[in-house]
């Protein structure tokens, strides 16, 4: 009797652990010359089914996760209170902030992708290398995706952000301002517009491999 327990925990156990491995994509790293490292996070701006272009010079990188670091919108007071320094010792800036998708105020981004190769996944299924040039004489950088892959292939799409600035001289966009029953935004849709603000939407990719 015993053993018969302990045998049908065993076969529970080994379902349950094919079951996770078959729910859960894992990172590969099929291609060549590439090396895994830790999670880091590129804001793209470019059209969904779009495979290649130019404008990463645009682009954002977060080296680390900008989540964890960010600040509820309901201590945005606290914020100003602390001379825009946030607990994470990043700075806010009044006149260009970034939102994410559960109302964070979060820390810029290092903005300007360097070059090189990257393998980028938006933890769904596909998988891609983004290879981004250097800049060239206007100061653009080209960019591209392997393997037929497009930016909405390869975006987190849980993982949303959004960059707010003023529109209006003399008119004050602000954290405050945001409509706080937006949140959470739903995976794929737009960050709220707010009062005074422009906004542009960002792709979120996860960068798991560098080439080298």
């Amino acid at each position: 009797m015993t053993r018969g327990i302990r045998n049908r925990r065993l076969l529970l156990g080994s379902l349950l652990m094919a079951l996770l491995a078959t729910a859960v994509p894992r990172p590969t790293f099929a291609e060549s010359g590439f090396k895994p490292i830790p999670t880091q996070f590129i804001a793209a701006l470019a059209a969904p089914m779009a495979t290649s272009g130019t404008g990463a010079e645009a682009w954002g990188l977060w080296t680390l996760d900008p989540g964890p670091r960010g600040v509820r919108l309901r201590n945005y007071e606290a914020l100003v209170a602390a001379g825009g320094t946030a607990p994470a010792n990043w700075s806010f800036d009044a006149g260009d902030w970034w939102l994410e998708e559960h109302g964070l105020i979060m820390e810029a981004p290092t903005l300007g992708l360097p070059p090189g190769r990257y393998l980028v996944t938006g933890n769904r299924a596909a998988q891609a290398v983004l290879t981004v040039a250097p800049k060239d004489a206007s100061g653009a950088q080209a960019w591209s995706l392997s393997g037929g892959a497009t930016v909405y292939d390869v975006t987190h799409l849980r993982c949303r952000s959004a960059r707010y600035r003023p529109n209006a001289a003399g008119k004050a966009c602000t954290p405050a301002a945001v409509p706080a029953e937006f949140f959470p935004v739903a995976p794929g849709d737009a960050m709220p517009p707010v009062a005074n603000c422009s906004k542009v939407d960002y792709a979120v990719l996860f960068i798991i491999g560098i080439e080298g």
